[in-house]
């Protein structure tokens, strides 16, 4: 019989893999845990309370906001303001970054940065959806507030990162830079218990994921490539919320594009609260997470909160594949020179 780790069990277990940690990391993953449950409990009953459906505002991206997404977006504040052991908290769903006052006298070292529910527009018609989180160790004085400059970090500078995907069942996945484990929420106990040990994305998949939809609204290179994975007879699988695809490519491998439109000329999906976490995850299982424009994710400047990003992710040599693939097929930049009818 297998010996049943629950997650807070494996989560203290694990502490000892933080050079500097004393606690307040491992609390503040508890602590989003304890979310995760509460949001769990409304997702799994949202067709039976008046939860379903659009909020009637929009948040800061100029989005319908569904009223599950407040409601895990509050979960998730109130959950990490109770323990005091972050000292600010960035969401999808707000203009700025939100302080923390300092409970019972602690120093925090910490900023969460979440979507709090990815895909929720999935929510009426019974889709999987998905929390998505990220935790840096600020850089600001931890005698004062929180700064925006402890928020806008590259993505290498993550301490720790996960998701939690509401589907079949409830798994949370994260990573503190030493692989990547995820644990199944067995509800007769109330418990996180782990599943998936040491998850390892494979080299190569048989899936790739993108909104063929917009086909036409791509660069050329990238209809291109998405032709080839067509003739290489690759399944085509995208189910419009990241987490969920984010989850299957990482068990089973593949890869997930989400590239530049003509709309979204710099790609829509937030650096901080996706891009950045996700691609962390990918990486520590041993993936790979590029822009369509070649540059690594985790590498990237962050000069806003809700700043943009196309991005490529998954299997490591489907990623390697595609960026040759680009590289030997893209259009060439006209020079100057020949602009200008200089040869």
């Amino acid at each position: 019989m297998n010996t049943i780790v629950t997650l807070d069990e494996f989560i203290i277990q694990r502490q000892k893999d933080f050079s500097y940690a004393s606690g307040e990391l491992t609390g503040l993953l508890r602590d989003i845990g304890v979310a995760a449950k509460i949001v769990n409990r409304e997702v799994n009953k949202a067709g039976l309370v008046n939860i379903i459906g659009v909020e009637g505002s929009e948040n800061s991206h100029g989005e319908s906001v569904q009223k599950l997404d407040m409601y895990a977006n509050d979960k998730l504040i109130d959950c990490l303001k109770n323990s005091g052991e972050c000292c600010g908290i960035a969401s999808e769903e707000n203009e700025s970054f939100i302080p923390i006052k300092s409970v019972a006298s602690k120093n925090a070292k910490y900023v969460v940065v979440f979507d709090p529910l990815d895909g929720s527009s999935n929510i009426d018609v019974n889709v999987s959806v998905g929390t998505i989180f990220g935790i840096y160790r600020r850089k600001s004085n931890v005698k004062g507030p929180c700064k925006l400059g402890d928020f806008l970090q590259k993505g290498t500078e993550l301490v720790a990162a996960g998701y939690v995907i509401y589907g079949t069942s409830t798994i949370l996945v994260y990573s503190t830079g030493s692989g990547v484990n995820g644990f199944t929420l067995d509800p007769s106990i109330g418990e996180f218990c782990l599943s998936h040990r040491d998850i390892k994305i494979p080299a190569r998949g048989q899936y790739y994921s993108v909104n063929q939809g917009y086909y036409l609204k791509f660069d050329v290179d990238m209809r291109r490539y998405i032709d080839y994975c067509s003739d290489l007879n690759l399944r085509l699988r995208y189910i419009g919320s990241m987490v969920s695809d984010i989850h299957r490519t990482l068990l089973v491998g593949g890869i997930f594009l989400y590239p530049n439109t003509r709309k979204y000329p710099n790609g829509k999906l937030r650096m901080l609260y996706e891009c950045n976490p996700l691609s962390y995850l990918i990486e520590q299982a041993g993936g790979k997470a590029i822009t369509t424009g070649m540059e690594r994710i985790l590498d990237i400047e962050m000069t806003d909160l809700h700043q943009r990003s196309t991005i490529v992710m998954g299997s490591p040599d489907m990623v390697d594949e595609m960026k040759a693939f680009v590289q030997r097929y893209s259009i060439p930049a006209v020079s100057k020179n020949s602009a200008n009818g200089v040869s």
